[in-house]
């Protein structure tokens, strides 16, 4: 089939991860896709990662949507994004956390080509569970939030960090308390979060129990709530610190966060869609089982205080469409409420229907989706016909 054959949409066939922090009911509830194991499904995937590639139906026929770019990545990716990239730059997602995600941080761009390189010259299994890089790429990365969504994002201001300390007073972290305190700077900072990661044995034991107890008298304030949710989760683990230095939030459905490179981070609870470079480079430090190589962490971690206010990304409006611009040219992301658009695009798209049916329309062809279901939209398209219902989120890249 040559380019000029191709169909302007093709509906996508979507894989879910099954991670164990997942939720069993939000796709059904949501979407009314169907679960009749029961299992926690944690991500439904929109892109063409390897990890979890969509499948595109083409001539009746479903292929990997990465085989259909491979073929033709000028007429499905655009020539700038083809010449450049090589692929689809962003991957799309809802995300359905019944549990909290490990608390972590993502490789500036240059950090994750250095740090690949030298796990592949030591010649790392790419699936090995100590390898910390698994691609070259950077992961920022924007949610938006579909019911409440609680989250930590970035370190606290450090006067918040310190009255928190000193509330709690933590006997076995009396001299590391005092450190900081007398070091209130990023330097400091750092210092606190490096202490807290490699606390082993004894001490850490009974530091824990100690926060474990404060908190448990003190569940009306959120930061002290959470971490009880979280001790219930993940007994015994450093990441129940985290509170005390990241900011807690809780975006309401509509409301969105970008989360940048080197910010340390967590979701919590919650259904929301994210948008991210394509990339699968995560480093952790804590609330989780899996390997965590504190060295690296640090080393790609800005310890740089970011007030709570400062974390809700606000859309630009054009009329009653909301676009969320970012610092990044890897995704494009924007809501469309119901109503008739005129669109146009010169990249890869991906459409998403959030709560009622859409159709889209170019010239003779049609497609109409349900809500839950995604359109992949080639460069080539151009102009089309966008026909929401309810609720669509568009996603896209740009030219840097």
């Amino acid at each position: 089939m040559s380019c000029r054959d191709l169909p302007s949409f093709f509906l996508m066939q979507n894989p879910i991860q099954h991670y164990n922090w997942g939720s069993s009911r939000a796709l059904t509830t949501l979407f009314g896709i169907a679960n009749p194991a029961g299992q926690p499904q944690a991500e439904l995937w929109m892109g063409a990662h390897p990890n979890g590639c969509s499948d595109v139906l083409l001539a009746g026929h479903r292929q990997p949507l990465s085989d259909l770019i491979a073929a033709a990545p000028n007429a499905l990716l655009g020539e700038y994004t083809a010449t450049h990239v090589g692929s689809l730059p962003f991957l799309f997602k809802v995300l359905c956390a019944e549990q909290a995600l490990s608390i972590q941080v993502h490789p500036s761009k240059t950090q994750a080509e250095i740090g690949f390189a030298k796990e592949e010259a030591a010649g790392i299994d790419p699936k090995a569970s100590q390898r910390n890089y698994k691609d070259t790429n950077h992961k920022p990365e924007l949610v938006f939030a579909l019911t409440p969504y609680q989250a930590m994002n970035g370190f606290r201001p450090i006067p918040v960090i310190v009255a928190l300390l000193e509330r709690v007073q933590l006997a076995p972290l009396r001299e590391l308390t005092a450190y900081f305190i007398a070091h209130p700077d990023e330097a400091g900072l750092q210092h606190l979060f490096h202490q807290l990661l490699i606390l082993e044995g004894p001490r850490k034991e009974a530091a824990l129990a100690e926060l474990v107890t404060y908190a448990g008298a003190h569940q009306d304030e959120e930061t002290f709530a959470l971490i009880t949710t979280l001790a219930a989760q993940y007994p015994n683990d450093v990441g129940l610190f985290a509170p005390l230095l990241l900011n807690v939030v809780t975006l309401a459905p509509g409301e969105a966060m970008y989360l940048d490179a080197c910010t340390p981070h967590a979701y919590v609870h919650g259904t929301g869609l994210e948008i991210m470079a394509n990339s699968d480079n995560v480093l952790r430090a804590g609330l989780t089982a899996k390997y965590i190589d504190v060295e690296e962490l640090l080393a790609c971690t800005r310890c740089q205080p970011k007030d709570v206010d400062q974390l809700q990304l606000h859309p630009r409006h054009d009329g009653k469409v909301q676009h969320f611009d970012v610092p990044v040219p890897d995704f494009t992301f924007s809501v469309y409420p119901a109503g008739e658009y005129e669109l146009s695009t010169t990249s890869a798209e991906i459409l998403f229907a959030i709560e009622h049916p859409m159709t889209l329309r170019k010239d003779d062809e049609t497609l109409r989706l349900e809500k839950g279901q995604s359109a992949f939209i080639p460069a080539q398209t151009g102009h089309y016909r966008l026909l929401a219902e309810g609720r669509v989120a568009r996603a896209g890249n740009r030219r840097p």
